[in-house]
């Protein structure tokens, strides 16, 4: 996947030769084994550099993601080879947060007001249920309803 212009700074200079020996490392194929979620493979994902992807037909292009989504960290095993499928499978969330993040930085230099709560909006949690309330029982009455 392409480094965006605004992030570019965030990788170290030598980025490329890191993805390239990644790849080389992978002998060339994707080596997502699950950590995507997208639960479309058993193991590890088939799909090879620059031949048809399973499922879809185009053409596989690798790229090398960052599980903790963090470009400085560079640690080999927070780097795993994957093909564009998986890869945006496993971003999804953090696209989804970034997008929300980069309208709202819209919407204010627009002069929208600040809305607080676009990070609770845009960030996935579990919902938090209220407490149970006490069952509560009917007295008894002997009279008869009217």
């Amino acid at each position: 996947m392409p480094i965006r212009p605004e992030n570019k700074d965030r990788y170290p200079d030598d980025w490329p030769a890191i993805s390239r020996a990644a790849k080389q490392a992978a002998a060339w194929r994707c080596a997502c084994a699950g950590q995507c979620g997208r639960g479309t493979h058993t193991g590890r994902c088939p799909n090879r550099h620059g031949r048809p992807a399973y499922g879809t037909g185009t053409t596989v292009i690798l790229t090398t993601a960052h599980l903790n989504h963090q470009p400085e960290d560079v640690r080999p095993d927070n780097l795993v080879v994957m093909c564009q499928g998986c890869h945006l499978h496993h971003d999804r969330a953090h696209h989804r947060v970034t997008a929300a993040l980069t309208r709202a930085a819209g919407l204010a230099a627009a002069g929208q007001l600040a809305f607080d709560a676009v990070a609770i909006v845009a960030v996935p949690v579990e919902p938090v249920l209220p407490p149970a309330l006490p069952a509560v029982t009917a007295p008894a009455c002997d009279e008869p309803l009217p």
